[in-house]
């Protein structure tokens, strides 16, 4: 193959993430409602009967299924599910950025307006129980931050005379921050507490129309 037609055939291409069909993609809606005239943020507590990351506190969201035309069609109908309410009251539904996760995971945040709260019948199957935070709280409030080491450990098979260095290669290793709010006993941490802080950064702090 010369060079024209490898240009010619990769010109026109648009970039992706080098290994997106791999993932599993998931997509979640933090959702903003009214109380007393004060924007509030919703939670959910996992059900302790899930089998993954049980009386977590979390957004309402899930895995994106075929059936699923967007990311923003899954946030939508997952809310629905978890929530027990209707898509129509669900509104202004605005993406925030995607995270690619160390752990396989490409995740599709969304912010969205909800009406007609007291109509939430939660699912028993996914939620122990749903609540809200003052959206004022969060703008005022620094959040707990630990680190966390990432570590290298290569299989015991790994063919380390492949590589320069072989058993001392300096793998490199690094540190991610792990956010943690804390609110009336609940705390809030992990992809949550990360979202919920970019969302937090998007916002102008000195904008009192957001309270």
């Amino acid at each position: 193959m010369n060079l024209s037609s490898i240009t010619k055939k990769l010109q026109n291409r648009s970039p992706s993430i080098l290994g997106q069909d791999e993932l599993q993609k998931s997509a979640i809606l933090l959702p903003l409602i009214q109380v007393d005239n004060e924007t509030h943020i919703l939670f959910e507590v996992r059900s302790m009967k899930m089998r993954r990351q049980p009386g977590d506190i979390c957004f309402p969201g899930g895995k994106i299924d075929k059936a699923d035309k967007t990311p923003k069609h899954a946030a939508i109908r997952e809310t629905t599910e978890e929530l027990g309410i209707d898509e129509s009251a669900i509104g202004d539904v605005i993406p925030l950025d995607y995270i690619v996760h160390d752990a396989g995971r490409m995740i599709y945040p969304f912010i969205g307006t909800l009406k007609n709260v007291e109509k939430i019948t939660p699912s028993e199957a996914e939620v122990e129980e749903i609540f809200t935070v003052p959206l004022d709280y969060f703008l005022r409030t620094k959040p707990d931050i630990h680190k966390v080491d990432i570590k290298i450990e290569p299989d015991k098979d790994f063919p380390f005379d492949l590589i320069v260095g072989g058993k001392n290669y300096n793998w490199h290793a690094r540190q991610i921050d792990e956010i943690f709010y804390k609110y009336d006993g609940k705390v809030i941490w992990g992809l949550t507490a990360k979202i919920l802080r970019h969302f937090l950064s998007l916002l102008d702090k000195d904008n009192n129309d957001i309270k």
